[in-house]
This record gives C-alpha cells, sequence and structure tokens, in this order.
C-alpha cells in the first residue's frame, strides 16, 4: 500500500446525496488502497464552525473518514475557499492532519506542490478581496463568535450572491491566472508537479518556467460523478469512478 490518492471540490451536503454516497463508497471501498489521501480543499459546500460537528450529514462523511484512518491510511486535509472554517477539531474527529496552502511535499521521489488553486485565479480581483478579508484570523475569530445558526444564513446569502456574480464573470477571469502559477512555481522552488483543484477545469498541462519543467494537474470536481488521482512510483494517474 503504497500509492497516494488526492481528491478535491467534493462540495459535500444535504441537497447533493448522491455525491455523498459516491464519496463514502469511495472511501470505503476504494480509498483503503492508498497509504495517504490528500483532500485539497472544498470537501464541503460550506463549513460553519467546528460546532456543527454533530450535523447528521457532517456525522456521516466525518465516521467514514476516521474509518479509514483507522485502518491505516494516512489523511490530509487543506482548506478551501467553502470550507476555510474547519479546525483541529474537525480534523481531530476524523483523524486527519490539517495542511497548509501551499504545500511543498516529496511524492515518490518527485517534488510537488499542492494548492487548492484559489490562491492562482489572481484575475479575479473581487474574490482575491474577499479572500483576504475571510482568512483574517480576526475576521474569523469575530465570525465564530456569532450563533451557528447566524453563521449559516449569512454563508447562504453569500452563495446566492456568489452564484449571481459567477454568472456575468468571463470564465477566464475564474481560471488560473498564467504569471501567478509562475510565481508560485518560481517562489516555491521549481517543483516537478503542481497539484491544484478549484477551477473545475480538470486537465494536465505542460509548464516551462525559467526554462524548468512542471506539469500543473488540475483535479475534477464531484458536482458530476467522481475522479481522483492516483500516484506512485509508476506517475500519476487519473481515475474515474462510473
Amino acid at each position: 500500500m503504497s500509492a497516494t490518492f488526492f481528491v478535491s471540490d467534493l462540495h459535500l451536503c444535504e441537497t447533493r446525496p448522491h455525491t455523498t454516497r459516491l464519496f463514502l463508497d469511495f472511501l470505503a471501498g476504494r480509498a483503503p488502497a492508498a497509504a495517504t489521501l490528500y483532500i485539497l480543499g472544498d470537501l464541503f459546500e460550506y463549513w460553519a464552525g467546528d460546532d456543527d460537528l454533530e450535523d447528521p450529514h457532517h456525522c456521516q462523511v466525518i465516521t467514514a473518514l476516521r474509518a479509514l484512518s483507522d485502518r491505516g491510511t494516512s489523511i490530509y486535509v487543506m482548506h478551501g475557499n467553502r470550507d476555510f472554517l474547519m479546525g483541529e477539531a474537525f480534523a481531530e474527529a476524523c483523524g486527519a492532519t490539517l495542511l497548509p496552502d501551499p504545500l511543498l511535499i516529496e511524492l515518490h521521489g518527485h517534488s510537488a506542490l499542492l494548492t487548492h488553486g484559489d490562491l492562482m485565479c489572481a484575475d479575479d480581483v473581487e474574490y482575491q478581496r474577499f479572500r483576504s478579508q475571510v482568512r483574517d484570523s480576526r475576521w474569523q475569530q469575530d465570525f465564530l463568535a456569532l450563533p451557528l445558526v447566524q453563521r449559516k444564513a449569512q454563508i447562504a446569502a453569500l452563495r446566492v450572491r456568489s452564484e449571481q456574480e459567477k454568472s456575468y464573470k468571463e470564465a477566464r477571469i475564474m481560471d488560473v491566472n498564467a504569471d501567478a502559477v509562475a510565481g508560485m512555481v518560481r517562489s516555491l522552488g521549481y517543483p516537478e508537479l503542481l497539484i491544484h483543484g478549484h477551477t473545475h477545469r480538470p486537465g494536465r498541462h505542460r509548464l516551462v518556467v525559467d526554462g524548468r519543467v512542471c506539469e500543473r494537474i488540475v483535479l475534477a470536481d464531484w458536482d458530476v460523478g467522481g475522479s481522483y488521482l492516483v500516484c506512485d512510483e509508476s506517475g500519476c494517474e487519473v481515475v474515474a469512478i462510473p
């Protein structure tokens, strides 16, 4: 059991029971074959705080992650743009470890840069401003001090606004910016691989930054079907879940 699995952008919520079932089946059936599972952001459609751990839907997912961890698979979770309020109580309940974003790792003999991906969407200036605000520790402290029901109401309103804004934004604005990608690769020592999600534009891209070659692998979202990236000594392969 030496393979490493990567997933992102599952957007799990009560209103998408098929996706939740697909992920639970993946955790019970396929994921135990991995030594390590990385979840690179947006595991949930939203996360209002760790005081919502007892939500029945959350409990299903947390129980399944804990079972996978107890079977010997190491689980690492990175915050996404939807679930950045996940904290240590959540991680402990799952038997997982929270990761910083971005993160450089050694992956079966290759250097790999992991990130959710939203940091590289530099053309979406409005989103980057919002991201800076909600990732501020003081803002999070004040928000988490509000009653849970109030937090959920505010998040619901933000989700509606976000969907409205997407309808008039150009598609290119919501994709990664080439200069931002190159800057991240350059700043972290020219890794051989860059693995991320967020954009919902799965694919594999060959980059050349300052004469150094890097493969950018974009993970698929699970809004329609599911897939995961498998990496081992022989390389990386995307596996679709029928």
